[in-house]
């Protein structure tokens, strides 16, 4: 293949990670895959993962927009396409019956239901697949998809909001605002490409959030979780009144809620889960693991720092999103991670450099696990 070809198939494939990119946060349990579908130097469809309308895979939209003329064009995909028959038929006998010529991929689907199998259809079919196109963007940007697969549980993502000394509240507990409204937008739009945000009994009891994605447009909302053992949160709050905006799941330890608390969560709308119990509190390994079984596969955990330390001891925590204002508030402040019990470095958890920026007066510092 030539230059000019490897760099066409490229071009093509940044546009379907493009459209892969808008479903993150939205189609949970299933990958958010990019298609797009071209005939004679010309994009005919395209299409994203439509779990929430349509519930048609990537390949099926775009294949719906090309109509007859996708016989004999190249489909662009981020993803193998399925070979199994799940809520949708099969992707790979949607392009043999539509007469595509050939299928480029950035990766294989490690899904054991897929493994190989869409790819060995389309060859049997004498379709052409090359596979490997911009195979690191599109690892990047399934991360989510690749953890609940290979691990069983949703990829975490751990936001904090600190002073330069490393505070999210005074001595008296007020926190709100330590960062500015840019670093705030910011936030909002991490929150609106994941599935879930999570926060400890902690930060629900100090902050009374709504987890809600704001100022963003009409968008599908997040899970709310909230992990309190006995779900001692004070009533009313902001998260029962919003119910109604989009699902709140609360985490607790098995016997150790009230008959009065769960049917007052119940009437609200809530879901309550059970979740075992180590030593005072959740289990965070198995609390993850539960909301893996429920299909979560992007996790935006926002603290508080008892919460927060829970998840780094376990080590379940794989990006770590740390936004930095310009003011200090002493040690007498809330610091943004609760005690961890290390007593030699070597012991310490390491997080690899991704990426810096200053948003608005603040600075915003993305890590990665140096395990992942």
């Amino acid at each position: 293949m030539s230059q000019a070809d490897l760099h066409e198939d490229a071009r093509h494939m940044a546009h379907a990670l493009v459209l892969g990119g808008r479903g993150l946060g939205n189609v949970w349990p299933w990958p958010s895959v990019g298609c797009v579908i071209v005939k004679d130097g010309r994009v005919i469809g395209r299409g994203v993962t439509d779990r929430r309308e349509t519930y048609r895979h990537a390949e099926v939209v775009a294949l719906a927009q090309a109509g007859d003329a996708a016989k004999g064009a190249t489909v662009y995909v981020t993803l193998e396409p399925c070979s199994h028959q799940g809520t949708t038929p099969p992707c790979a006998e949607a392009l043999i019956k539509a007469g595509v010529a050939r299928v480029v991929a950035s990766m294989g689907d490690p899904n054991p239901q897929v493994a190989g199998a869409g790819f060995q259809a389309l060859s049997v079919a004498g379709i052409s697949v090359d596979i490997g196109c911009l195979a690191d963007q599109a690892r990047e940007q399934l991360r989510g998809f690749l953890c609940h697969i290979e691990q069983g549980r949703p990829m975490v993502t751990l936001k904090l909001a600190a002073t330069l000394d490393g505070r999210i509240a005074t001595a008296t507990g007020e926190s709100q605002w330590i960062t500015g409204p840019n670093a705030r937008r910011m936030v909002h739009g991490m929150r609106m490409a994941h599935d879930a945000v999570l926060v400890g009994s902690g930060t629900a009891r100090s902050d009374n959030p709504t987890l809600t994605v704001r100022d963003m447009g009409k968008v599908t909302q997040p899970v709310r979780v909230v992990a309190s053992r006995r779900l001692n949160l004070p009533w009313p709050n902001r998260l029962a009144e919003t119910v109604g905006e989009g699902p709140v799941w609360l985490m607790h330890g098995a016997g150790d809620v009230t008959t009065d608390v769960q049917t007052q969560w119940t009437n609200a709308g809530a879901e309550l889960i059970e979740v075992p119990v180590v030593g005072e509190q959740l289990d965070p390994s198995d609390l993850l693991s539960v909301l893996g079984t429920r299909g979560l596969t992007r996790v935006f955990c926002e603290g508080g720092g008892v919460f927060a330390a829970s998840l780094l001891k376990a080590g379940l925590v794989d990006d770590l999103v740390v936004f930095s204002a310009g003011v200090f508030l002493g040690a007498d402040g809330t610091p943004s991670i609760g005690e961890l019990g290390i007593d030699r470095l070597e012991s310490a958890s390491r997080f690899d450099l991704v990426e810096t920026r200053a948003v608005g007066a603040d600075v915003m510092h993305r890590w990665r696990s140096s395990q992942g």
